[in-house]
């Protein structure tokens, strides 16, 4: 006989309690797999999203200046000339006209035109002209060349002669030295020709070289 009130057999009940602790377990098991995969997977994401963001540069527009500063431009000036200026000698004696630029400190230089009469028709450069000392300043004379004296300078110091002679108009010729005391001109002194003339000259002694080429 069996008392109603008995209870079950105790080992179907562990089998049935060990199979669902089994179960259960390995289902713990499976979602946390799961979970962490997942969590893994999001993690993974935010570092790749974060190196990507991280590996591209920020690019900016750069505006290259110079810190050189370019100096304005100037436009060289002329120099001013400093020097005296033609005086104004058209109508006077080309005699007086040469003595006035002389004293200037300006040289000089006569044409003879195929009128008549001594006086300046013109200058070049014309009168008021800024020039340099020492410039030669052209007068055109309306008559043809006066004829005038011939200094006698037979004795006197060669370059003195020279200048004599070059006051009076005539241009002078050196035939042996340009030093020492003259030995003979041509024309003679006290003898006529016409302004502009050449005067040759003979300086040195005796025994000197050969005659030197003229200038």
């Amino acid at each position: 006989m069996t008392d109603g009130n008995t209870k079950p057999s105790t080992g179907h009940d562990r089998v049935t309690l060990v199979l669902g602790g089994g179960l259960a377990t390995v289902l713990l098991a499976a979602i946390g797999a799961t979970t962490g995969w997942i969590l893994a997977g999001e993690d993974d994401r935010r570092a790749t999203s974060t190196a990507g963001a991280s590996a591209t540069p920020t690019t900016r527009p750069v505006t290259a200046t110079s810190s050189r500063s370019t100096p304005p431009r100037s436009t060289p000036s002329r120099p001013v000339a400093t020097g005296p200026t033609v005086p104004n000698l058209v109508g006077r004696d080309f005699d007086d006209a040469r003595d006035d630029l002389e004293e200037r400190g300006l040289r000089w230089r006569l044409v003879f035109q195929g009128g008549s009469g001594r006086a300046v028709e013109r200058t070049y450069p014309k009168a008021g002209t800024a020039v340099s000392p020492g410039r030669t300043i052209t007068l055109y004379v309306s008559g043809p060349p006066p004829v005038v004296r011939v200094p006698d300078v037979v004795e006197d110091d060669c370059a003195e002669a020279a200048e004599e002679l070059a006051g009076e108009g005539f241009r002078v010729v050196y035939t042996l030295r340009r030093s020492g005391p003259v030995r003979k001109q041509e024309p003679p002194g006290d003898s006529q020709a016409p302004w502009g003339d050449p005067v040759a000259l003979w300086c040195g002694d005796p025994a000197d070289g050969k005659p030197s080429p003229n200038p």
